[in-house]
């Protein structure tokens, strides 16, 4: 959630940065005119609650002086006030309400450095790498067995079958056998391994309550991306971000105890529904291998998780997710480029000590 004083403070910047992503500036003007609305009433309701309890007290020193009239008047007025304290606070729970549900809406502030773009057509290209760069080796050519998608390439080792997987649970989730499941799991162990030294593993639950996926961003926002079971109010989660980032929900670190690192492995479950018709074959349809973003406080707010300084202050701390392998996309990238001219697959050696030893994938392996 965007800093709501920060938008009070800077309401032209603001709307400047958000319009590069296609927040209109009517729409931070309306919430503007919300907050002006939430905080009126809020004043309201504490200023008659202030009255109230100012008339209770004069209720109070009239009855200690017996003068039973003057109490009598002074009750019926604080009962009046009482009421309309009532009916102002709950106008301002309601616009409260309102409010945070627009602020749930806007994406996070750019950085300055993000270039605009309306979709991948509009990234801008860093830089390129490829084994032998840095000893000037050109880019590699990849050859006619290098060429054949990796869903042909698992039917013809006999290590992936999407028939199967669609008979059982439709199109978006293939079914991996024998050692193309057995490279799925080495990829997974391998990243966890790698990551034991500074990151606590966790094994998160599969499913997270609506409040745990709006504290992360991914709701409102994504729910039509997303799988839900409405009657226990759950959601199949699209990434370990989710789990993890609310694992301090609500809570107050101790300064000395950031950075927090942990890790997961976990099911990632999308609709991807934007993808419909485009690259819509095999395990992903969409290839992003990793990624890492920095969202600075903008998932804390949600959550509500800040930490203490040693000046006894507290801030909201800021999130970074990344990508540690993305298993499924590997393995479809390993298939592919490492097909050999016998139609076998090379693999990684750090990948052996996972797969029994295993160097090579070969239709007689699965």
């Amino acid at each position: 959630m965007i800093d709501l004083a920060q938008l009070r403070r800077e309401p032209d910047e603001i709307k400047a940065a958000l319009a590069r992503r296609g927040v209109s500036s009517s729409t931070m003007d309306e919430i503007l005119t919300l907050d002006v609305e939430h905080r009126r009433l809020l004043q309201e309701s504490e200023r008659l609650r202030a009255e109230v309890k100012e008339l209770s007290r004069q209720v109070g020193e009239a009855r200690r002086d017996h003068d039973d009239a003057r109490a009598e008047t002074l009750t019926i007025r604080s009962r009046q006030l009482g009421t309309e304290e009532r009916q102002a606070s709950e106008r301002s729970e309601r616009v409260g309400a309102t409010l945070r549900a627009a602020l749930l809406q806007i994406p996070n502030v750019p950085a300055p450095d993000v270039p605009d773009g309306r979709d991948d057509q509009d990234n801008v290209e860093l830089r390129r790498w490829w084994v032998g760069i840095d000893e000037g080796a050109p880019f590699p050519e990849f050859e006619a067995h290098q060429r054949v998608p990796h869903w042909e390439i698992g039917r013809e080792l006999g290590i992936l079958d999407l028939e199967a997987g669609a008979r059982m649970a439709g199109s978006m989730f293939p079914l991996y056998r024998g050692a193309g499941a057995r490279l799925l799991r080495a990829l997974g162990a391998f990243a966890l391994d790698a990551h034991l030294d500074a990151y606590e593993e966790i094994r998160p639950p599969s499913f997270a309550l609506t409040e745990t996926m709006t504290s992360t961003g991914h709701l409102p926002k994504s729910q039509d991306d997303m799988y839900s079971i409405p009657r226990d109010d759950l959601w199949a989660i699209p990434t370990a971000e989710v789990p993890l980032t609310s694992m301090h929900r609500g809570e107050i670190l101790d300064e000395a105890a950031l950075p927090i690192r942990m890790t997961a492995q976990t099911a990632c479950f999308r609709r991807e529904a934007g993808a419909a018709g485009r690259d819509t074959r095999g395990v992903d349809r969409w290839l992003e291998v990793s990624s890492v973003s920095w969202f600075r406080d903008y998932q804390a707010r949600r959550a509500n998780v800040r930490y203490r300084r040693a000046d006894g202050t507290t801030a909201l701390v800021h999130t970074v997710n990344g990508s540690a392998l993305a298993w499924a996309r590997i393995w479809a990238a390993l298939v592919e480029t490492y097909r050999q001219a016998d139609g076998s697959v090379a693999l990684p050696d750090v990948l052996a000590p996972y797969l029994g030893g295993a160097t090579r994938l070969t239709a007689k392996a699965s």
